[in-house]
């Protein structure tokens, strides 16, 4: 086989290999998550973003609706809209 030719693969086979990595890689654990969507929502039913809402928020990113919407509610965000922002804060940022 040629040399070009054989650097020619071994390039394309590391590129492949390379980029199978990159695509494989996890994502970064706070990637997902959608604090100010959530916070912003609570602040719309009309109740001020405290620490309390953050706090919430943050429980409905690590997947803990039912504690994020008891969180909310305790600090006053009504059901409805405590369970619109919990499942905001779950979701990527747009």
């Amino acid at each position: 086989m040629r040399r070009p030719i054989r650097t020619a693969g071994v390039l394309t086979g590391l590129i492949l290999t390379l980029g199978g990595i990159v695509a494989a890689a996890p994502t970064s654990p706070t990637a997902p998550a959608d604090i100010p969507a959530c916070t912003q929502m609570a602040a719309q039913a009309g109740t001020a973003t405290t620490d309390a809402v953050t706090a919430a928020c943050r429980l409905g990113v690590v997947g803990d609706l039912q504690g994020c919407v008891n969180g909310l509610a305790e600090a006053g965000v009504p059901g409805g809209a405590a369970t619109g922002a919990c499942r905001l804060a779950a979701h990527e940022p747009r």
